[in-house]
């Protein structure tokens, strides 16, 4: 009887106990990690373009009827970034045919755009006071929100394909100047 009772104790110690622990570990509320709690944003490295925008890949598309302005996306500086953030270079051109060049990200999780630097001639010139900022969707020159709601995002979503980016671009099929509806067409 003492024998099987100390195989059931050392059965107990070997086995039974190290499962119990095990699984108390995996717990959430044991464990004090919240599986609903919000994550928390942590943005990757961002180096500023080594080129200016190539006239070439320049893609323009619509903003609104409001705005005097002409837009455009350099669609070869497109990057999608593993942080949740899209960075683009975006040429902006005024009614006299005067242009700047930004280069931006968006956060569609967010609904947030970032300058991180402008083109002069002699290069780029980082933003050092650059920081998230809501995009506005009720303001004449709205480009953000139109790149964001017409290709950059799905809903609250980063779009994770830059072909699907391009195409969503082509100024024949591009909705950014429209508010997005969900699959019944409501606002």
């Amino acid at each position: 009887m003492t024998d099987s009772l100390s195989r059931l104790s050392r059965y107990a110690c070997t086995v039974i106990l190290p499962m119990t622990l095990l699984a108390c570990g995996g717990d959430q509320l044991t464990s004090g990690v919240d599986p609903f709690a919000p994550m928390v944003f942590k943005e990757g490295i961002t180096a500023m373009p080594l080129n200016p925008p190539n006239p070439s890949t320049l893609q323009p598309f619509y903003v609104s009827q409001a705005t005097i302005f002409k837009f455009a996306v350099d669609t070869d500086s497109i990057l999608i970034g593993a942080d949740g953030v899209t960075r683009y270079i975006v040429v902006i051109t005024n009614p006299s045919g005067g242009t700047q060049a930004q280069y931006e990200g968006i956060r569609c999780d967010s609904f947030q755009a970032r300058l991180y630097g402008l083109y002069e001639s002699k290069g780029w010139r980082e933003n050092l006071l650059g920081e998230w900022k809501d995009i506005r969707r009720d303001i004449p020159n709205r480009y953000q929100a139109a790149l964001a709601q017409g290709a950059f995002c799905n809903f609250a979503s980063q779009e994770k394909s830059i072909k699907t980016i391009i195409n969503a671009l082509n100024p024949n099929g591009f909705t950014g100047g429209t508010k997005p509806t969900n699959s019944n067409g409501i606002m």
